[in-house]
């Protein structure tokens, strides 16, 4: 029999997904953008292929990010469906914010910024687990600083190695075109590995404080719609954000993609395996800068990255503030 409760939990699901579909529209720009900028593929082609892969990332890790996101962040006991919409509202609010200003702030941490403040506005401090907090803190400076030093590095090596063989200009750029399909690749599966877990994380949550889940075990089928939403929201794509990432930051060549990619798809794939929920656009951003740097710092728009780290800085409080607020107004609306 299918009651009101139950309704309600579809719903929160349904928001659910929409904001992994806004993760896709909001991070399809991560994705795509230097492959875009340096005309390897069209927009168009280039979203296909990305949401390819964020969909069959799911073959291949596992659910790690998910538990922590699910479990390892918040005391799930305090969680009620309530707590869960409040997160995914304000999680939401701060991604359509910044999508609109242009600005490739990070959707994990809207995310965990909003599950956070939803929790804090029900149940205080104490419904915070900081130890769970402790790699994901780390992480936001060390996603962007391994991408920064493994693209510098991948640029410098490859630069050598191709010029002191004396390859040519035109040799270089027919190559990197075709590497390039593989680097995106590689970072697309990288972003919807760790990206789309985030959403099953707070469906399973969900479920489990609902009392449709004995034990905080993620069903296929959560999977496969995590994946398929984000996969859905990257065909759509998030136009303002690709110029700021391909464009804005540092003119990039088809080489300079090919490094900066390969070097996020590695941070990522070592932070999905870890279980830690890192921001995919902090690790393009930081990957993007160090190929940029490789060169000459001032190769590299520094207020425009300087923008984008203040953005970087705001969400999760902000998330967390917006999520608050709008628990508290759905509490004194329908909680009293």
């Amino acid at each position: 029999m299918v009651t009101t409760s139950l309704i309600f939990v579809i719903f929160i699901i349904a928001v659910a997904l929409i904001f992994d579909f806004t993760n896709g529209v909001h991070d399809a720009a991560n994705s795509i953008a230097t492959i875009v900028s340096t005309r390897v593929l069209t927009p168009r082609q280039a979203v296909a292929w990305a949401a390819f892969f964020n969909f069959v990332a799911f073959l291949i890790f596992g659910t790690a990010v998910a538990k922590t996101i699910g479990k390892g962040l918040i005391d799930i006991s305090i969680v009620t469906p309530w707590v869960v919409l409040g997160g995914l509202l304000g999680a939401i609010a701060w991604n359509l914010l910044t999508w609109y200003l242009g600005l490739p702030t990070s959707s994990s941490h809207a995310l965990i910024g909003g599950y956070a403040g939803a929790a804090l506005a029900k149940a205080g401090f104490g419904s915070i687990l900081w130890a769970g907090w402790t790699k994901t803190l780390i992480f936001i400076v060390a996603a962007p600083l391994i991408g920064a030093v493994l693209g510098m590095l991948f640029i410098s090596v490859s630069t050598w190695i191709l010029y002191k063989r004396g390859a040519k200009p035109e040799a270089v750029n027919k190559w990197s075109r075709i590497l390039q399909f593989f680097s995106a690749a590689l970072y697309s599966l990288g972003h919807g590995g760790n990206d789309a877990q985030k959403t099953m994380g707070i469906i399973t949550s969900l479920l489990v404080s609902a009392g449709l889940l004995a034990t905080f075990k993620i069903p296929l089928w959560v999977v496969l719609s995590a994946h398929t939403a984000i996969g859905l929201g990257t065909l759509i794509g998030g136009w303002r954000i690709v110029k700021t990432m391909g464009q804005k930051i540092v003119k990039l060549k088809p080489i300079d993609g090919v490094c900066a990619e390969s070097a996020s798809a590695i941070s990522i794939f070592l932070a999905t395996y870890l279980g830690v929920p890192v921001s995919t656009t902090h690790v393009i951003t930081g990957a993007i800068s160090g190929v940029g740097a490789s060169r000459r710092l001032s190769a590299v728009r520094w207020q425009v990255a300087l923008n984008i780290v203040w953005a970087w800085v705001l969400t999760i409080p902000a998330a967390g503030l917006c999520a608050a607020l709008l628990y508290k107004l759905l509490a004194f609306g329908f909680l009293r």
